[in-house]
């Protein structure tokens, strides 16, 4: 009778694991209660990468990123673990339920394919329309040709690809950051070619006009030695913006922070908030209570981290990074995080994730995302 009562706790045991999502089970943990991690997207073979090259879109409880899903190929741990000999599609994953959930949409209208011709978008957009978002691209990370593309309907269709000018440099390497003034009135945030056609530096461009015209409006500090790429910004107030941009100087990764009082007329640097390993864009937002919440990927051949640091002064001093996620056996390839508060204050971050240096999980590239009470770390 004891036998039979064992075999069949061992039978419950194993219908009940193989009942489980794998993704659950090797993605879903966390022990402190104020930090939930979620696969948006995992698919055995595949990679799912870069996040923070697209945009980000939040309305209510809903959300939509979007991500390269590529083929997976083990390159060794210096690179990317993505087979280039097979092509690479973009595809977005949109939540209803504030990021607990999550569906894979096929984009429609060549949405960042660089393939499809660009033309000159003469008829303006509308920036106030309440489902509004743009995407920018570029075909390289150097001296590329960026695009932009628009939606009012929460990235369901789009418009594109519109041609945006090089500025009179060799080159831009667009990703998504912008700022909405008006209805008719953006800054794009751009990282453009250095003088020697390598990547890069920062700068803001201006349109008063929907986006008919760009012009530029400044450069955010001076053309470093390394590079100072992926600006992240929040409007302070009328007259004050709030920049993080990547860097990189010699053997050094961090993340730089620049002040305007001036409408992004100039900018001043201000503090280095973020030592990032390897090296991770930043990913910043102002909090509904004021605060400036900064994420980044702290990289690393031995163990990755995903961290968070708060500011309370508008970004000229910050608390101490917070640990969110660093405990599962990620190798250097993680991170380009973005992020987003949900309507009761929780903050969703959205990066790729994977588990190399964890015996017997997989070591696929997948997108993932921690879901923050930033009321409960401590």
């Amino acid at each position: 009778m004891i036998n039979m009562k064992i075999q069949f706790f061992l039978f419950f045991l194993a219908v009940t694991i193989l009942a489980t999502p794998v993704a659950n089970i090797l993605f879903a943990r966390s022990e402190n209660p104020g930090i939930k991690h979620v696969t948006v997207y995992y698919e055995a073979g595949m990679g799912g990468y870069w996040p923070a090259s697209y945009p980000v879109f939040a309305r209510g409880d809903e959300i939509l990123i979007g991500f390269s899903r590529v083929y997976y190929k083990d390159l060794g741990p210096a690179r990317h673990a993505i087979d280039r000999d097979k092509p690479g599609y973009t595809r977005f994953a949109r939540s209803l339920d504030g990021g607990e959930t999550w569906s894979i949409e096929i984009p429609k209208d060549g949405v960042f394919d660089h393939s499809v011709a660009l033309r000159h978008c003469n008829e303006g957009m509308h920036f106030h329309h309440p489902d509004f978002l743009l995407a920018a691209s570029t075909n390289s990370v150097h001296a590329g040709q960026s695009r932009f593309w628009y939606s009012y309907d929460r990235g369901h269709r789009w418009t594109g690809p519109c041609r945006l000018p090089n500025f009179g440099t060799l080159g831009t390497a667009a990703r998504t950051d912008y700022l909405i003034n008006g209805n008719r009135d953006m800054m794009l945030f751009l990282t453009v070619a250095k003088s020697s056609g390598r990547e890069g530096r920062t700068m803001v461009a201006h349109t008063a006009d929907g986006g008919i015209e760009w012009n530029f409006r400044s450069w955010i500090g001076p053309e470093p030695e390394g590079f100072s790429i992926m600006p992240s910004s929040v409007r302070l107030s009328e007259s004050e913006l709030l920049v993080t941009v990547r860097r990189r100087e010699g053997p050094k990764r961090f993340i730089s922070a620049y002040l305007s009082d001036n409408n992004g007329t100039s900018w001043s640097h201000i503090n280095d908030p973020a030592d990032t390993g390897i090296g991770s864009p930043p990913a910043m937002i102002q909090l509904k209570d004021g605060r400036i919440a900064l994420a980044y990927g702290y990289r690393s051949d031995h163990g990755s981290s995903l961290k968070i640091t708060f500011s309370s002064d508008s970004g000229r001093t910050w608390g101490n990074a917070i640990e969110l996620r660093g405990d599962d056996g990620a190798d250097r390839d993680i991170g380009y995080p973005r992020m987003v508060q949900r309507t009761d204050g929780k903050l969703v971050i959205l990066y790729y994730w994977n588990h190399a240096l964890q015996e017997n999980a997989a070591p696929y590239r997948y997108i993932a995302s921690t879901i923050v009470d930033p009321d409960k770390l401590e």
